[in-house]
């Protein structure tokens, strides 16, 4: 049970005002806001504990190394990964991804196919394009139906024994729609293919349990989850985070160094290069620790009715269309009102304090696929209300009624 007056304590930013109005944030999946406890750990942190880790003898440095680990041992409890080290910290999806991309790069042969879905954000686009580009492989697309849910019985036919890798996101950061991740991972590995899952919009709303999909990489970005920008972490099942090399190198990541040769640290720190965000590795535990005591049964089911009612109120509008029908949905709705362009909706509801993303939300191909320039898209969280949809609907009325 969500017991959102008290929660909404917890967060320092929703007291302000834009433009005179209460601040309404209906801009979840591009950042959650941050709690006092986790703002509290940052300040904790760069108050008591600040030094480098893994390489200090003094005490600082002892104590920030066990917070650091320890918020690693969080994070591998909260996924379900088998051990630690199988958990690296990064500075988010995105570089999470490319560690994968380009650890390929030595996997690939001229002919292998990639399979990726029509749902990505152009993190999960990009860097394939460009391992395909150095490599030779060749990249395939699971296409999407007007619901915007994956065709399945297409992506079975992609399948075959060329493919080396699956890519897909969990959950549509464009759409909201979930994706069956169960099914294309079984049905990836079937054929020997690896499949790595972008998890950034799903993190938030649920509790991935890593050994029970028995996905081979999966990724996601502290600052969905109430934590900090600049952090994220990357699960790789132990034998394939063994078979990949290094994405840099420097300091941490070695186990000795001479001018001849190089040999590299065992897993995680073969991974992690150099002086990490350490009170962001630190800070995403406390997150986790905040989202938990909160309960992701308490989050999904408070979100659902939030999705149910803000889908209700818009769909009364005339005019207004929305995007991803699926009845797997989490809290996204992505709207255009007929006549007018999504950017000039978000101008005039943010001069009603209402923040909303409008634009391709860096997944053009969905766009293409619709014909639209782009949407406005709410996206609710834990500690937004029903009155702040309420306010979201009659500023969309507003600027409907201005523009039309």
């Amino acid at each position: 049970m969500i017991e959102i007056h008290k929660i909404r304590e917890d967060f320092p930013i929703l007291k302000r005002k834009v433009n005179g109005y209460p601040l309404v944030y209906l801009d979840n999946a591009a950042t959650s806001q941050t709690p006092q406890p986790v703002i509290d750990c940052i300040v904790d942190y760069y108050s008591n504990y600040n030094a480098n880790i893994h390489r200090g003898v003094h005490t600082l440095s002892q104590e920030a190394t066990d917070l650091y680990e320890q918020a690693r041992m969080k994070i591998q409890e909260h996924f379900n990964a088998k051990k630690a080290h199988e958990i690296i910290f990064t500075s988010g999806t995105t570089h999470s991804i490319n560690l994968v991309a380009n650890g390929f790069s030595t996997l690939l042969n001229e002919g292998d196919e990639l399979i990726v879905s029509a749902l990505e954000h152009h993190s999960n686009i990009v860097p394939w394009q460009m391992l395909c580009e150095r490599t030779g492989a060749i990249l395939k697309v699971i296409p999407m139906n007007e619901e915007g849910e994956l065709n399945l019985e297409a992506y079975a036919k992609l399948l075959s024994e060329k493919t080396k890798l699956v890519f897909c996101n969990h959950i549509s950061n464009a759409l909201g729609v979930i994706n069956p991740i169960e099914e294309i991972i079984a049905k990836a590995h079937e054929v020997g293919a690896a499949v790595l899952i972008d998890g950034a919009q799903a993190c938030p709303h649920i509790k991935p349990d890593v050994q029970a999909l028995d996905v081979d990489f999966y990724v996601a970005s502290a600052h969905k989850m109430c934590g900090p920008t600049g952090v994220g972490m990357l699960y790789g099942k132990e034998e394939w985070l063994t078979k990949l090399p290094p994405y840099q190198g420097g300091g941490e990541m070695i186990a000795e160094v001479t001018f001849e040769k190089t040999t590299y640290a065992d897993l995680p720190h073969k991974f992690e290069a150099g002086t990490p965000n350490i009170c962001g590795g630190i800070a995403f535990g406390a997150a986790i620790d905040y989202m938990n005591s909160i309960g992701f049964d308490n989050i999904l089911a408070y979100e659902n009715e939030l999705l149910a009612y803000g889908t209700d109120k818009l769909s009364q509008i005339l005019g207004l269309k929305i995007y991803g029908n699926s009845d797997k949905k989490a809290s996204v709705i992505s709207f255009n009102i007929e006549g007018i362009h999504p950017y000039d909706i978000g101008t005039i509801v943010d001069k009603l304090g209402i923040a909303v993303r409008t634009g391709h939300h860096c997944a053009q191909p969905i766009m293409d696929f619709f014909k639209i320039p782009g949407t406005v898209r709410a996206s609710f969280a834990f500690y937004n209300t029903k009155e702040e949809v309420d306010a979201l609907v009659e500023a969309v009325k507003k600027a409907k009624m201005m523009l039309s």
